[in-house]
């Protein structure tokens, strides 16, 4: 399925909840704090959402992400799930925000860990802050990353990692001239139980844009000394 027809059927799950909800189009895109011409375009299959957009919307819906991207019905809770490198391309991964993404293991509603694969394209940005309930442990598998956490900045190269709390604002891009690839675990918090919503909305754009000269740069061994 290539991602036009992968866009297309995204955008028809989520008209489907809608509709099943009882919900206009306004109500959801108010509560997901989107614009309504926004979501228009993702129901008709015309706009791609970023990861943050589509757990708002599902968080509103009262799905789950795996119903959004996967045809398959999962388990309340994950027993055992075996990742093999050759199932890499039969995944969901769609362009969002500076990168690319699919979704490793997790995501059943009970699950208390999710893990996603990041593919950062050469000279890509993610420029929106974005902040949640939980935790997260992201290692750079290849390339370079800049990992901002409020007003730091961290340098990470193959084999460093970065473990915050995830309620700081925090946004990564890519560092190098290679493209990079980032695997990220987000863990949601020990009282939460419902369908993961652990991306909030980004924070105001001139935040999100703060020249990143004003941002103090920690390299691994500052870390470490």
């Amino acid at each position: 399925m290539d991602a036009q027809a992968i866009t297309a059927e995204i955008g028809a799950r989520i008209r489907r909840g809608r509709i099943a909800n009882g919900l206009t189009l306004a109500a959801v895109a108010e509560r997901a704090g989107l614009s309504e011409a926004f979501l228009s375009r993702v129901e008709r299959g015309e706009a791609q959402c970023s990861i943050a957009n589509l757990v708002q919307i599902c968080a509103v819906l009262g799905l789950g992400l795996q119903d959004l991207v996967s045809g398959e019905r999962r388990p309340d809770r994950t027993a055992v799930s075996v990742y093999r490198a050759a199932d890499t391309g039969r995944h969901v991964e769609l362009e969002s925000s500076g990168y690319h993404w699919h979704r490793v293991a997790g995501g059943a509603p009970r699950d208390r860990m999710e893990v996603f694969h990041l593919v950062f394209p050469r000279r890509n940005r993610m420029t929106a802050m974005v902040s949640h309930p939980g935790q997260e442990h992201c290692v750079v598998l290849s390339g370079e990353i800049l990992f901002f956490v409020g007003e730091d900045c961290h340098r990470l190269g193959p084999g460093d990692s970065i473990f915050i709390a995830s309620e700081q604002p925090h946004r990564a891009e890519n560092a190098g001239d290679a493209e990079a690839h980032v695997l990220m675990t987000v863990a949601k918090p020990d009282n939460e139980l419902a369908a993961l919503d652990w991306w909030r909305l980004p924070l105001p754009e001139s935040a999100a844009r703060e020249p990143t000269k004003k941002r103090k740069t920690r390299s691994n061994t500052e870390e470490t000394s």
